[in-house]
């Protein structure tokens, strides 16, 4: 799957390594030293064990439990950062986009749109997404079985734009947790698209009464692994330098110096399953 990716990415690096690819980085974009520290440091891991890197970082949260949340540092400034770190750092970036009037403009600035868990039976969005011919990384919705995705994916592919991922994070598990079924993987990799699990959003503990999402940070490397182990083509993870003071999703990230040792072991899984 790695090789439909590649060919709407051409600046994508080290499709011939066999290894999963990684979208990571920070939930939000909080400013641009630390967007550009995090691309650097993941891109040195990921060329070194010749994994396939997407930095991840969205300009603006529109999800948030509470109206005093933290939402961004201003769209145009979040996306000429993205900008930036794609140009500086030489990888592709993926940010969210939340209503069909955001899809244009994202797309002058970044090579992969991602719909959200919660908008991603939104028709008007996804045909929005799919007409700027950007890469659409859809995320399964909470509520939804991976076989229920194809809908998804055909309202992209029908729209005229083959270049589809899809993205698992878990389903609603009572009110305040989340389950990962890693049946999804390969039902959703039956419509053709490579399949992406996003492993620290799988992690989280919505819907708290503090208004605050908690998180299991320590289970990262076991849902890692094991959706390595199911096949996935990719994995999602926000990692932060000190996940204590980000601005949001701390609750379930991976700290930055702890990516390393992760990504080594998940390229041996890696390597023993293929």
């Amino acid at each position: 799957m790695i090789d439909s990716l590649a060919a709407a990415l051409p600046h994508f690096r080290n499709t011939n390594s066999g290894q999963f690819f990684l979208m990571a980085g920070p939930c939000v974009i909080e400013g641009e030293d630390m967007a550009l520290r995090i691309a650097e440091q993941v891109r040195r891991l990921t060329d070194r064990l010749q994994i396939p890197y997407v930095f991840k970082g969205s300009y603006r949260k529109a999800n948030r439990s509470r109206i005093d949340s933290f939402t961004g540092i201003g769209d145009e400034t979040a996306l000429k950062i993205l900008q930036k770190v794609g140009r500086e750092i030489g990888v592709p970036t993926v940010t969210d986009i939340h209503e069909s009037s955001e899809a244009a403009l994202a797309a002058e600035y970044v090579d992969v749109l991602q719909i959200p868990a919660f908008l991603c039976r939104q028709t008007e969005l996804l045909v929005a997404a799919a007409e700027t011919g950007k890469v659409v990384n859809i995320k399964k919705g909470q509520f939804l079985s991976g076989a229920a995705m194809g809908f998804a994916v055909d309202k992209v592919k029908q729209s005229g734009n083959p270049h589809v991922i899809l993205t698992d994070r878990g389903n609603s598990f009572g009110y305040t947790d989340l389950v990962v079924d890693f049946l999804n993987i390969p039902a959703m990799q039956s419509f053709g698209v490579p399949v992406v699990m996003d492993v620290t959003h799988s992690l989280q503990q919505p819907n708290q009464s503090s208004g605050v999402t908690g998180g299991k940070p320590e289970m990262i490397q076991t849902i890692a692994s094991a959706a390595i182990a199911a096949g996935a083509d990719g994995l999602f993870i926000e990692t932060h330098p000190t996940p204590a003071t980000a601005k949001s999703d701390g609750a379930n990230m991976l700290q930055l110096d702890r990516l390393e040792k992760l990504l080594e072991r998940l390229t041996r899984i890696r390597e023993a399953v293929r």
